[in-house]
């Protein structure tokens, strides 16, 4: 019992810290974003329920991940360790869920500041194309020189297009771009956020179901953390497999993939339990590996 305590100390502990870091992150790139536009008003302010529910998977999958090496740290024995993490990833993610699903009160919260301002003869830049403001922002439907790489400079005296249209403007250069790796996690982790939401949307028991086999998949991995004597080396490689299984998570629930596999099983399962049965058949076989490893083993060390 006191093991089960510590564990969910730091379970808690984990899953916060993660989840305000996540949330923080997400509130700095939107402030980043907004004061890189250069026209129109001020936005109305953010959404923090929104960016709340953007911050759940992310916290969720670090959480477990650091759990299970807690854990092996910890030796701790597996299958409790298997099941106490699923319980408090269960208990920790529908919580948040239902909570900011139904926080009306956060919305809006902050308020984001003014647009820049520039004077005339500002150059926005986007890849190798530019555009010179001869007015500033301050006359938004001024002129401008347009510089497109391999072009000749255009000059557009009334930047308005069909229908009376503003041709918008680029956002300012602001640092370097953004690095591959981290913005694919923030893609996969916003497409994550809307499956749950869609499933919370439409049926509760649906996902309840889909966030117990998704926890449970993550957490039956504990083998991973005990693949060698070097502990860091055992979190980087769950990491990465974790990692893996996020972008399996996005293909499978893809409409394409989804109704080809409905399709293939010639509808037995109904679609919106097609991921959580793939995730349930493959826990079942990583935890029958641990079972496996975990009879060989005593048998190993008394032969040596």
């Amino acid at each position: 019992m006191k093991n089960l305590a510590k564990l969910t100390l730091f379970f808690s502990l984990s899953f916060a810290f993660l989840f305000i870091a996540a949330v923080a992150l997400r509130l700095l790139s939107s402030w980043v974003d907004f004061i890189r536009i250069v026209q129109g008003d001020a936005g109305p302010g953010l959404d923090v329920a929104s960016l709340a529910w953007k911050a759940i998977p992310a916290a969720l999958y670090l959480s477990i991940l650091l759990g299970l090496s807690y854990t092996v740290r910890r030796k701790m024995p597996v299958f409790l360790s298997i099941l106490w993490i699923t319980v408090l990833g269960c208990v920790f993610t529908i919580g948040g869920s239902l909570l900011f699903s139904r926080a009306e009160a956060f919305n809006p919260v902050i308020s984001q500041g003014s647009p820049v301002e520039g004077e005339a003869g500002l150059m926005l830049t986007r890849s190798e194309n530019t555009m010179i403001l001869l007015k500033g922002t301050g006359d938004i439907r001024g002129p401008r020189v347009v510089s497109i790489s391999g072009e000749p400079l255009i000059y557009q005296e009334s930047p308005i297009g069909p229908g009376g249209t503003l041709i918008s403007l680029p956002p300012l250069p602001f640092g370097d771009a953004t690095p591959w790796f981290v913005e694919s996690l923030s893609i996969d982790f916003s497409l994550v956020t809307r499956e749950l939401e869609s499933e919370l949307g439409e049926d509760f028991i649906h996902f309840v179901i889909y966030t117990f086999a998704l926890v449970l998949f993550l957490a039956s991995l504990r083998f991973l953390l005990e693949l060698s004597q070097w502990p860091l080396a055992n979190l980087f490689l769950g990491a990465l497999v974790f990692r893996l299984i996020l972008a399996l998570e996005i293909f499978i629930n893809t409409e394409s993939i989804n109704n080809y596999i409905f399709t293939f099983l010639n509808g037995q399962i109904p679609s919106m339990l097609i991921t959580p049965v793939i995730f349930c058949a493959l826990s079942i076989l990583a935890i029958i590996y641990t079972l496996l490893t975990w009879i060989v083993r005593p048998r190993r060390a008394s032969n040596e």
